[in-house]
């Protein structure tokens, strides 16, 4: 998409007329946060229990038994960087779609059996088959190489909200003295996903489940409260693709019904994989209370653009100023840069990878085969949160705070950039 051109903040200043090292937004102090952090297991331990389950060697007490290890190591990792408010929810024993099929009471089937046995063929019948059902298609989650299944809907689908699941994460992040954030796929990429079951009339589209999806994700968001969560991310990386009106009118509708409710945590909006554009004040207008944004590879005329939309100002904004899916280190001095100009708009601004880890090895320092100066140049999954961290603390407390860490990045860029010139 394109990106929306620079206009004059609420406040009356030019986000080009910032100056470098402006502090944040007064009264919020920026904090390290994570759209999503890999989730088969440092040593692929998921992977291996969930072969094993359906190989009939590992029973369902056993798989969630693995799980949790994988969990206990998520929480770990994330905490150990410095990250206070984690995402849930992004965690799936196989596919976050199918999950939320499940979540939505959208999979295909009579209800399941009382049981986890039951609970989990069930789940998994619609991604490898079962004797009364195919299983449904995968594709590719965007333009990654993460593959997801299709959820395949008609007009007869009749949603419900089964959250046992996610109130486990929500809790279990709580346990271990952290702040959850649950991730869900939002309502317009989940039904744009999606396709017509078979059988479904001619011309009809999943969208048209619009109005009987959004009271369970009501019921959710209420539910979420209940729970004393602070803030939900609705995951939308469908709006980064080309925003037609239809598209456009989805977005608004499920936006502005949901931010309407009184009962509901706040709605932080994540769109990745590309900039936003023109569905960011789209979000704003309809009452998002925050934007996560994918700014890998942005110029400095993006940024200044968007720190330039009417309405950001006291909004929070997610700055996925981290390539979530490349392998490089970043250039910190240059996202030092770029958020500063968007903490002088006023938005109260957080620091992230631009999209979640899961499309990236855990850890670079386990990769002990690589020549040593090939390696200083890479980040993966807990490099990223490294390098996220240090620029929350560069915003929070000004450049000389972070001296150290921005002259080590200086020098893996110098060194990196010599080697190509070679």
């Amino acid at each position: 998409m394109t990106s929306t051109s620079s206009t004059t903040p609420a406040g009356g200043t030019t986000a080009g007329s910032t100056t470098a090292g402006q502090g944040p937004a007064p009264g919020h102090r920026p904090s390290p946060t994570a759209l999503g952090y890999p989730r088969q297991g440092r040593d692929r331990e998921l992977k291996r229990a969930l072969e094993a389950h359906w190989a009939g060697r590992l029973d369902a007490a056993g798989l969630l038994a693995a799980a949790e290890e994988v969990q206990d190591q998520r929480f770990a990792a994330m905490a150990g960087a410095g990250l206070r408010e984690v995402p849930v929810g992004d965690f799936s024993l196989y596919d976050h779609v199918l999950d939320a099929a499940a979540l939505l009471g959208l999979l295909p089937g009579a209800p399941a059996a009382p049981g986890q046995e039951a609970r989990l063929a069930r789940l998994f019948a619609a991604a490898r088959g079962a004797a009364d059902a195919p299983a449904w298609e995968m594709t590719k989650w965007f333009d990654t190489n993460y593959h997801h299944l299709v959820p395949e809907l008609g007009p007869d689908a009749a949603p419900s909200l089964h959250a046992e699941d996610l109130l486990e994460q929500v809790r279990g992040a709580r346990r271990r003295g952290l702040e959850p954030r649950p991730v869900l796929v939002g309502p317009v990429t989940l039904l744009r996903l999606s396709k017509p079951a078979d059988g479904a009339p001619a011309g009809w589209r999943p969208d048209a489940l619009l109005p009987r999806l959004l009271p369970v994700y009501a019921e959710l968001l209420a539910l979420l409260a209940a729970e004393g969560v602070a803030w939900v991310q609705l995951d939308e990386p469908v709006l980064v693709t080309d925003l037609d009106d239809d598209l456009a009118a989805l977005a608004r509708e499920a936006t502005g019904h949901l931010a309407g409710l009184a009962d509901r945590p706040r709605l932080l909006v994540a769109g990745y994989f590309e900039r936003l554009g023109d569905a960011a004040p789209l979000l704003l207008a309809a009452g998002a209370d925050g934007l996560a944004v994918d700014l890998a590879g942005a110029d400095r005329a993006e940024v200044e653009a968007l720190a330039a939309l009417p309405g950001l100002t006291g909004r929070r904004l997610v700055a996925g100023v981290v390539d979530g899916r490349g392998v490089w280190r970043r250039d910190l001095a240059e996202a030092l840069d770029h958020l500063e100009v968007l903490a002088a708009s006023g938005a109260h601004v957080d620091v992230a990878p631009s999209c979640s880890l899961l499309h990236v090895p855990h850890d670079v320092e386990r990769e002990v085969q690589l020549d040593p100066e090939v390696r200083s140049w890479l980040a993966f999954a807990d490099q990223k949160l490294a390098e996220v961290a240090v620029l929350a603390r560069g915003l929070a407390d000004r450049r000389d705070a972070v001296r150290a860490e921005l002259a080590a990045s200086a020098a893996v860029v110098a060194s990196r950039r010599a080697s190509r010139a070679r």
